[in-house]
């Protein structure tokens, strides 16, 4: 499980280090893609090729189902890390999340995120006010 938030620099060739404690689960070749807020998601192969499931069993006649698995799908790369625990990012994906110099790599369970930091500086303030809102219509009646 991904859990956690680490501040790292990505460098001018797109590489960025993966915290230690995420390799491990990652293992040594794994998936990134676009996110849906402008950001980076990131799996472990056999959680991507999950969702890939889904996705294959959604109707191509629908074209929310063509739209959502174009852009999820082509944005997708298999990486693996170097000798030094990075993983170079390709740029589109680097220009789709906007990553600069500073980047917060998050934990959401069973993926990763990598966000410019500024991004999920703005996120993270838009959304702390309404937290009690947000929580109370996930977990009605649930916890």
């Amino acid at each position: 499980m991904f859990i956690g938030e680490f501040h790292h620099n990505i460098d001018e060739k797109g590489r960025i280090a993966i915290p230690s404690k995420y390799r491990e689960i990652l293992g040594n070749t794994f998936v990134i893609t676009r996110g849906i807020e402008h950001c980076i998601y990131v799996y472990p192969t056999s959680t991507f090729e999950n969702i890939v499931s889904k996705l294959e069993s959604l109707p191509f006649t629908k074209k929310d189902a063509r739209a959502f698995t174009r852009f999820f799908m082509s944005g997708a790369t298999a990486i693996e890390l170097d000798k030094q625990g990075r993983a170079n990012i390709p740029s589109p994906l680097v220009s789709y999340a906007n990553l600069s110099k500073k980047c917060v790599i998050v934990g959401t369970g069973d993926r990763l995120e990598i966000w410019n930091e500024d991004d999920f500086d703005e996120f993270m303030s838009s959304v702390t006010m309404e937290m009690s809102d947000i929580a109370e219509n996930l977990f009605e009646e649930k916890i």
